[in-house]
C-alpha cells in the first residue's frame, strides 16, 4: 500500500460509516407507516387476533349500498305489432304474432294492474312488459314455459328474473285476489 492510503483509510472508513449512518437515519424516518412501540412487548411479534382482540368490523354501509350504476346502453325497444282486434269472429288459422303474450280468457280489453305490487318487478321491468303487451296479472298468471322463455329473452339485462322471482305464482295469487295467500307467501306488499 502506498504511504497516502495508509494516511487517508481511517477518513475513508469513517467517512462510509457516516453515509451509511445517514442512509438509514433519512430511510427511517421517512416511512409513512410507524411501528409504535408499547410495554406489551416487542410491537411486530404481537397477535392482536391471538390476544382475543375481534376481527375488524366490516362497513355495513357499503354491503347495504345498492349497486353502482351500470353505465352500458340500454337495449332499443322492439317496435310491438298492433294487438289484433277480439271480435267474436268463426277462429282464425293465424296465430298470435310471437313477441305479443296471448291474454288470458278472463281479461278485459282495457284491464290493465300494477305490475310493481310482483316482487323483483319494478318500474322499469314494468314499462317493459307494458311495451310487449303485458299489463295484468292475469296474464302473467297464464304463462307456459314457452311464453316465459319468449318473453324472458326479450328482457335484455332483466333476464332471468321470472323463473327467479316466481313471478307467475305471484301473478296467480294477486289475479285470483288471494291478498292472504300472496302475503303468506311473498310477504306483505309495501
Amino acid at each position: 500500500m502506498s504511504p497516502e492510503l495508509t494516511t487517508y483509510l481511517p477518513l475513508i472508513l469513517i467517512g462510509l460509516v457516516a453515509l451509511v449512518l445517514a442512509v438509514w437515519l433519512i430511510a427511517r424516518f421517512s416511512r409513512k407507516a410507524r411501528v409504535i412501540a408499547d410495554d406489551s412487548g416487542t410491537p411486530l411479534a404481537r397477535d392482536v387476533l391471538a390476544e382475543g382482540a375481534a376481527p375488524a368490523p366490516r362497513n355495513q354501509a357499503l354491503i347495504d349500498a345498492p349497486p353502482a350504476a351500470v353505465t352500458a346502453p340500454e337495449p332499443s325497444p322492439v317496435p310491438i305489432p298492433e294487438p289484433v282486434p277480439t271480435a267474436p269472429v268463426a277462429p282464425v288459422s293465424d296465430p298470435v304474432p310471437a313477441s305479443v303474450p296471448a291474454p288470458a280468457a278472463s281479461v278485459s280489453a282495457g284491464a290493465t294492474d300494477d305490475l310493481t305490487r310482483i316482487k323483483g318487478l319494478g318500474p322499469k321491468l314494468a314499462a317493459l312488459l307494458g311495451q310487449l303487451g303485458v299489463t295484468s296479472f292475469a296474464q302473467i298468471a297464464a304463462w307456459d314455459t314457452a311464453d316465459i322463455a319468449r318473453i324472458d329473452a326479450q328482457l335484455g339485462r332483466f333476464s332471468g328474473r321470472i323463473t327467479r322471482d316466481q313471478w307467475v305464482a305471484q301473478a296467480k295469487l294477486l289475479a285470483a285476489g288471494d291478498e292472504t295467500g300472496f302475503a303468506a307467501a311473498f310477504g306483505r306488499n309495501g
